[in-house]
């Protein structure tokens, strides 16, 4: 498949799930009822976690504009896989669209939980307690398979290590808030993959 087709399917699968992305998250601001400050989550896993997701879109909109800009980093990979990129970028936006839908007003850029926010369990929080994080990482992946880029590959591995870090201590908070529902939820549902019961 000509490189052009893939750079198309590429800008058309980044637009639609940022433009999901930006609305849902607008929304949450300005009707979840308090501002949400960046700095809760610590100033080194803030910059760390910026300058990362910085890198992986400088990349990825590299490639879109002008992949010779980001030939450096460019690995051959077969059209099949490249295809397999289109699809899990596919994936990420229907996953994108269930994630922000069941979460609502709750998200914020941030460990921080709304004052108003409720524990979501249904949609994607009923398979795992981060799918926003599992989303992310998906989408990330897909535009490294699609530009066949190593470096966005890296950025996102990276960044979905950083996240899965601060996991730690936004589920922290969550205990803090929702106690032992939160807890009781935890024990059911896993982090990043399901958790099955026998």
């Amino acid at each position: 498949m000509n490189d052009n087709i893939f750079r198309l399917l590429a800008v058309t699968i980044f637009l639609t799930g940022a433009s999901i992305s930006i609305y849902f998250r607008s929304k949450a601001e300005r009707e979840g009822g308090d501002k949400i400050s960046l700095k809760e989550e610590g100033w080194a896993m803030m910059v760390a976690l910026r300058l990362l997701g910085l890198a992986g879109w400088i990349g990825i909109f590299t490639y879109m504009i002008n992949p010779a800009w980001i030939a450096w980093s460019r690995v051959d990979l077969p059209d099949w896989v490249r295809s397999l990129g289109v699809g899990l970028g596919i994936l990420g936006v229907v996953l994108i669209w269930w994630v922000f839908t069941n979460l609502g007003n709750n998200v914020t850029p941030t460990v921080v939980t709304r004052q108003k926010a409720k524990l979501v369990t249904s949609g994607p929080y009923h398979w795992v307690r981060h799918p926003l994080y599992v989303v992310g990482l998906i989408s990330y992946i897909s535009f490294a398979l699609l530009a066949e880029n190593w470096f966005i590959a890296l950025a996102a591995s990276a960044g979905f290590v950083l996240l899965s870090i601060r996991a730690r201590t936004e589920e922290a908070r969550l205990i803090e808030k929702f106690g032992d529902d939160y807890c009781n939820y935890m024990k059911t549902t896993g982090r990043f993959l399901p958790r099955f019961q026998r």
